[in-house]
């Protein structure tokens, strides 16, 4: 039986960036599971013309390694393309072609382990027993969680999935059949607008009708700005790990609020044009709806097509949408994993929520040389960025410097123009 000092499970680029960070550490022995063959990064929603939120300089490793042969810039330059995607994209970069570095990079590293399932995780004299699928096992001191999240769907849907209700995150392995029909897209953050502008983008299969729903005031943009991006530095969510609990609820509202769940300008620019060009220029048939302060509610079938039943939120009625197709761009929730359970009761886990310490640590009745780190799931502890590419490299060093016991990497909070303290 392996054993090993870390054992992360599941690979999507939070435990990625780890085992790239870990692969010069001899002293310390790492291992990742991950159920999937390979590596895949939103499959489900990786359409042709998606792009990263952030700059590609917040790849795996570079913010605190710079030097590190697994960054996006060696990528480009391996693979021998740097100074055309300079000269074609800049700061920017398709998600399609991070997903490539992303691969490039677990081929390189023999640590992960692809098509093996955790099934369950039990406490042994020898530390954390990882039970696989096939029934092989692994024994680690501490465990690094990174399972990802579920696709969130509304309770009034579920009994209706499949090909003409579903998820955004399915939207590409089912491939639903849109030309000359009746759709209706629920959410108008990042996902939604990318979905709508994939449906309209070729005017010879566009649906019949198009509606477009957001909860909010409008289809808000996403704040980019650089006060705003500090709320991604390290300065800031060291600030924000300090506050009492109440208070980091009430900024994370606020963070949301502010457009964090909103869409890019390019993108919404794009899609504002487009529309522009069907109605005005072609003249398309498509009739296009854009509703804001519009929260769907319900959800029936009546024969062959389906009723989306939407509360306007500012006059307090319900209007009843039909529908061929519902595409529903309702987010993602993590959940605690059914392989926690023999051990769960001995974790601090508080309506759901993991309790982690500034380590992304969790508190835990056990040795205290065994831990369970966290990534994806410290969102009220940790601020927003725990969810998003941002401060991946920052979070992978600060675990790996806590498990090794000395700082690796620096994560000592540099420079910002606002004093967080």
């Amino acid at each position: 039986m392996q054993k090993y000092d870390l054992a992360g499970i599941g690979v999507g680029p939070a435990n990625l960036s780890i085992a790239a960070l870990s692969e010069p550490i001899p002293e310390v022995k790492f291992q990742f599971f991950d159920s999937k063959p390979e590596f895949r990064w939103h499959s489900g929603l990786m359409l042709p013309d998606s792009q990263l939120t952030v700059t590609h300089f917040r790849d795996l490793v570079t913010l605190v390694d710079p030097t590190s042969k697994f960054s996006f810039l060696n990528f480009l330059v391996q693979k021998g393309r740097a100074f055309r995607f300079l000269e074609a994209n800049g700061l920017s970069c398709s998600r399609r072609e991070f997903e490539q570095y992303f691969q490039w990079t677990a081929a390189q590293l023999p640590s992960i382990q692809w098509g093996k399932r955790v099934e369950s995780v039990s406490m042994t004299a020898d530390g954390f027993r990882i039970a696989l699928n096939g029934g092989g096992s692994s024994v680690t001191r501490s465990l690094v969680l990174a399972s990802g999240s579920e696709a969130q769907v509304p309770m009034f849907a579920k009994p209706f999935m499949g090909k003409s209700v579903l998820h955004s995150s399915d939207l590409v392995p089912l491939r639903p059949e849109w030309k000359g029909r009746r759709v209706v897209v629920i959410g108008a953050g990042q996902s939604g607008a990318e979905v709508v502008n994939h449906m309209v983008s070729d005017e010879r299969s566009l649906p019949s009708s198009l509606t477009w729903t957001s909860s909010g005031p409008n289809f808000q943009p996403l704040d980019d700005s650089p006060f705003t991006d500090e709320w991604f530095s390290s300065n800031f969510l060291r600030y924000f790990n300090e506050l009492p609990a109440q208070r980091r609820a009430d900024i994370l509202r606020e963070q949301r609020n502010a457009g964090v769940d909103g869409i890019t300008d390019s993108l919404m620019g794009s899609l504002y044009r487009r529309l522009y060009h069907l109605d005005h220029v072609i003249q398309s048939d498509m009739r296009h709806r854009l509703l804001t302060g519009r929260r769907a509610v319900g959800l029936t079938q009546e024969g062959s097509h389906y009723v989306v039943d939407l509360h306007d939120l500012n006059r307090g009625k319900v209007e009843r949408v039909p529908a061929d197709l519902v595409i529903l761009c309702t987010g993602y929730s993590n959940q605690v994993p059914e392989y926690l359970k023999p051990i769960q009761e001995r974790l601090a886990i508080v309506d759901g929520e993991f309790q982690t310490n500034a380590d992304y640590s969790v508190d835990f009745d056990g040795p205290s040389d065994h831990r369970v780190y966290v990534q994806g799931f410290a969102q009220s502890s940790h601020g927003i960025s725990d969810l998003v590419l941002s401060l991946a490299s920052w979070r992978g060093a600060s675990i790996i410097n806590s498990v090794v016991g000395r700082e690796v990497y620096r994560v000592t909070p540099g420079a910002t123009a606002v004093d967080w303290q």
